[in-house]
């Protein structure tokens, strides 16, 4: 086993790397991290090109069927692949040499300039979980997510300053029709943070209101030429794209928006329960669908995304935030580099039920994987619990001080004159303290990451305040800060255009609820 660096010995401080604190200690954000160290190679060349060839013969021997999208169909029949009925073969090297024109790094705009995020290369962006039906909280417990909580957590995340993203479907709205709750989602993340966000994907026609709301926002030649949004397309593993997937993808592509090309393998269920044979099938679904993103616009940004996962197989239920998936991610980083595409990998996944051990344990170690494996967009880098069925507010706050946590980790250890301190020694001397010293004094705001939620308090003052654990803490943080949040500023004028455009699409089509 290799373990190789992919950046240099002594790395450089770079915007993104550590962010700095105002006068007071509040911490400042920056728009993404520009990691300062190496990424980890754990598989050599010739394990590597295996797994390669491996998912070639799956791509050339069993295909992958390509349903209720005609129009797919005909690229790939243009494009030379062999099709039977829906079934579609590749000859090896033919998707790799499709997906040859896509960036290898690419801005997504941000409606404040200053928050737009770099994705590909040594930058690393975190946003927060995606998809689930539930919220949760130590207050009222589980239940059904609304437009309340989805604006409560994007208000969460715009305040944070370790995350960069406003991510997507944060929990789902059940309180609004399904046909329309696209709508209000993207109108709140617009309104709510100025961050960059993501777009539907349920549909065709939602993925292009995401993509027209977009256009308002930016403006028409702005979006056609740059991206502003991304969407989250997943692949129906075992080996089939489906058409409400497919649709979308050639959507945000046509537009040259970025599709986020995400398979899910669930070992033993959607794939094979040994990782090698899993990170082939993951490699061969989401290299097909990079590649369809090409010939629908060629150029058109695409990020390479994986999603492992592991099961109990004495149960059947899913689980994450363990070992083997991990380490699996690791590989998926070293294939993704090899093609030269963007990774989303990983991020912060938990089956526990509560903000507790449990999740905190699981979270690490999944979140580890993806700081290592060198992925550039990290969804789910807060709040998920319960498989991702739930959003937990307290876990949601937890994991975004881990996150902060994260920006001192990928800032590496930086070696110049002022970091060996050579002053400090000659102030000091033998046997005194460093801690009134004009170095000390000179860094100590920028020394060392300061979490907002750790008790590091004598025991006893801990007791006289209540003997609160973290998720307690973490309670009172969600509600102080939406107490004090401010919505950003948006011009009324695409405020008032954004809101029409909502109004006149709800009025054209009846409430569906499924």
């Amino acid at each position: 086993m290799e373990v190789t660096a992919a950046a240099g010995d002594t790395p450089r401080r770079t915007r993104g790397a550590r962010p700095q604190r105002r006068e007071g200690g509040r911490p400042v954000g920056v728009p993404y991290i520009v990691r300062n160290i190496p990424t980890y190679d754990i598989l050599g060349e010739e394990s590597l090109e295996r797994i390669e060839r491996t998912a070639d013969r799956i791509l050339a021997e069993v295909g992958i069927e390509f349903r209720d999208d005609p129009a797919v169909l005909d690229h790939w029949r243009r494009a030379g692949a062999k099709l039977n009925g829906l079934r579609v073969t590749f000859e090896p090297g033919m998707l790799k040499e499709i997906v040859g024109s896509a960036p290898s790094q690419f801005t997504q705009h941000a409606r404040n300039p200053a928050r737009s995020v770099e994705i590909g290369g040594r930058n690393v962006v975190f946003s927060p979980a995606y998809g689930s039906p539930f919220v949760t909280d130590i207050d009222k417990g589980r239940r059904y997510g609304t437009i309340e909580d989805f604006r409560n957590l994007i208000k969460l995340a715009q305040a944070s300053p370790w995350l960069h993203h406003s991510g997507g479907t944060i929990c789902e709205p059940v309180d609004v029709p399904v046909n329309k709750r696209h709508l209000d989602m993207v109108y709140s993340h617009i309104k709510y943070s100025d961050r960059a966000f993501m777009g539907s994907i349920t549909a065709e026609e939602r993925a292009e209101d995401s993509i027209e709301m977009a256009r308002i926002l930016f403006g028409a030649d702005f979006v056609d030429k740059n991206c502003v949004i991304l969407g989250n397309v997943n692949v129906n593993s075992p080996l089939v794209w489906d058409g409400t997937m497919t649709k979308s993808l050639r959507a945000y592509a046509r537009a040259n928006q970025a599709a986020v090309i995400v398979p899910f393998i669930l070992g033993g269920a959607m794939g094979p329960v040994t990782n090698a044979g899993a990170v082939a099938q993951s490699y061969a679904e989401t290299l097909a669908g990079c590649a369809l993103t090409q010939l629908e616009r060629k150029g058109a940004p695409v990020i390479f995304g994986n999603f492992l996962s592991s099961m109990s197989l004495r149960s059947g239920s899913p689980t994450f935030g363990t070992p083997e998936p991990a380490i699996g991610s690791m590989v998926v980083g070293q294939l993704a580099r090899r093609l030269g595409l963007p990774l989303r990998c990983a991020g912060n996944f938990s089956n526990s039920k509560r903000p507790d051990a449990q999740a905190m344990q699981e979270g690490v170690m999944s979140m580890l994987s993806a700081v290592h494996c060198g992925a550039n967009f990290i969804l789910h880098s807060a709040g998920f619990v319960d498989g991702l069925l739930a959003m937990s507010y307290e876990k949601f706050i937890m994991d975004t001080d881990f996150c902060g946590a994260l920006h001192a980790y990928l800032a590496g250890v930086v070696v110049d004159d002022n970091s060996l301190a050579m002053d400090a020694f000659l102030e000091v001397g033998p046997g005194h303290h460093f801690l009134g010293c004009e170095h000390t004094m000179r860094n100590y705001q920028t020394a060392f990451w300061d979490s907002a939620l750790s008790d590091n308090e004598p025991f006893e003052k801990w007791v006289e305040q209540g003997e609160t654990d973290m998720a307690l803490r973490a309670n009172r943080h969600w509600k102080k800060t939406l107490a004090e949040y401010e919505a950003p500023p948006l011009d009324e004028a695409i405020d008032e255009a954004l809101r029409d455009y909502v109004e006149r699409r709800k009025n054209s089509m009846p409430d569906a609820w499924y």
